[in-house]
């Protein structure tokens, strides 16, 4: 048995932490639980992604970070560099004798002046953009890409896209409860008992275009804001009309991961919750990732959304965190087996 097989078997048996029982529950206890970090200062570095469009990543190095894997990770939906899951990710890397980055998204923790474009689901190309900048600038030998929510779809979607043409020293990716259908995440965010978390980040989205509307005047039309009831009306009306999509259908169909998963030609990581108050992986993309054998799919019963509190069972119970980082670590011990496909259910 290798150990993508082992990982797999271990991270289905996650088990939430008493009295935190139950997808929203999960979700909730995880953005309020308060959480302590131990890092050291980050090196701040400004990384061109496009002509004039620079993004924010936060550098934890090793001593010896050309040797080290260099993981890259990024966040979700109106997170930034800074939420808890990407300080857990980098506590937990360093750890484990890895370099990580914490890749905010254009405009994402308080870089709004920086550059007039918006960050979106699809901009897989700013993630490989920042992966090519660190391999020429920093001579790394191997780099990894993580994601959550959002951030999931964007690294697993530069996977795809790479295929296999990715560079050399790409090792692997992971991610947790990632958007790999973005239409149905998105209409499951405007059912009933959903609707907290889609109004928190409409207000969340409304407030960050304000923001831009202000460091960019006669840029952006805040009238496209009036009447907006869902994430889906938001992404009609700003997000598309703006990054250049013919209107929110059009941008979920073309951001999707799930588009492009049967290309992914490294080993992948996908961990899951079925009960996930509003991420949605559809029949299809199902087979696409089970017909895959570089992918390991990992489903758990319970979990939320990108939390998975558990038992403080000689860690800190932020399961997901070290499912993350044991998968980057199996990848150092000993390299998956060529055509086996390791379901993890």
């Amino acid at each position: 048995m290798n150990s993508l097989s082992k990982l797999s078997r271990t991270n289905s048996q996650f088990r939430p932490r008493r009295f935190l029982r139950g997808g929203h529950v999960q979700t909730l206890a995880s953005f309020f639980l308060p959480r302590r970090f131990s890092l050291t200062e980050p090196e701040d570095r400004l990384i061109e992604v496009e002509a004039g469009v620079p993004v924010l990543c936060r550098c934890h190095w090793q001593h010896e970070r050309q040797s080290a894997l260099t993981v890259i990770v990024v966040h979700g939906l109106e997170g930034s560099g800074e939420s808890q899951y990407m300080l857990g990710i980098a506590e937990k890397g360093m750890a484990a004798g890895m370099n990580v980055v914490r890749m905010n998204q254009r405009t994402c923790g308080g870089t709004d002046r920086l550059a007039a474009t918006l960050y979106h689901s699809g901009r897989s190309a700013d993630v490989m953009a920042v992966a090519r900048n660190l391999i020429e600038s920093d001579g790394i030998s191997g780099f990894a890409l993580a994601g959550f929510s959002m951030g999931g779809n964007i690294v697993l979607k530069a996977a795809g896209e790479w295929g296999g043409s990715e560079p050399k020293e790409f090792r692997g990716v992971a991610t947790v409860c990632p958007a790999v259908d973005l239409a149905a995440s998105a209409d499951a965010l405007h059912l009933p008992a959903n609707r907290l978390y889609e109004q928190y980040f409409l207000w969340k989205l409304k407030t960050r275009m304000r923001a831009k509307a202000k460091c960019f005047q006669g840029k952006y039309d805040l009238s496209r804001l009036r009447g907006l009831s869902s994430l889906r009306d938001f992404d009609d009306k700003v997000t598309a009309y703006y990054c250049g999509f013919d209107g929110a259908s059009d941008y979920y169909a073309r951001a999707a991961a799930a588009n492009v998963l049967d290309r992914i030609a490294v080993p992948a990581y996908i961990l899951y919750a079925k009960n996930d108050p509003f991420i949605r992986i559809l029949p299809e993309t199902r087979r696409k990732i089970e017909a895959n054998p570089n992918i390991t799919f990992v489903e758990s019963a319970d979990g939320g959304h990108c939390s998975f509190v558990g038992e403080r069972n000689g860690y800190d119970g932020h399961f997901a965190e070290r499912a993350v980082v044991e998968f980057f670590k199996s990848l150092l011990e000993e390299p998956a087996e060529e055509g086996s496909n390791h379901q993890g259910r």
